[in-house]
């Protein structure tokens, strides 16, 4: 499961309707690439794929890919408004060293 914390999801919410996305979802996953060797990923969707994995926290729908849910199992998402930059957070407890920025990963 993928946890939001109430700054991620008022991000979100905001973003998406914004952008007019009505009934959209976030989209998170992971690929090769970055600094540590994995990057994060994050958009907003509304087409399930096959083999997805959904869950529902605290009022969002957040989707993953069957690879990247390994990556991403017990992860929870924020939102930063501070003076280090502002964007989404993946605190993911598999990780076992992350970049200076944040945007990427190893195990």
């Amino acid at each position: 499961m993928i946890t939001v914390t109430d700054a991620a999801r008022k991000q979100a919410q905001r973003l998406m309707e914004d952008d007019g996305k009505d009934g959209y979802f976030i989209r998170v996953g992971v690929e090769g690439g970055g600094c540590s060797g994995l990057m994060y990923q994050l958009t907003f969707d509304n087409e399930d794929r096959e083999g997805d994995k959904a869950f529902e926290d605290n009022g969002v729908k957040v989707v993953v890919d069957k690879k990247s849910f390994l990556y991403l199992i017990g992860t929870t998402l924020d939102f930063s408004g501070g003076l280090n930059g502002k964007g989404f957070v993946f605190n993911n407890p598999n990780a076992g060293r992350t970049c200076g920025c944040g945007e990427s990963f190893s195990l």
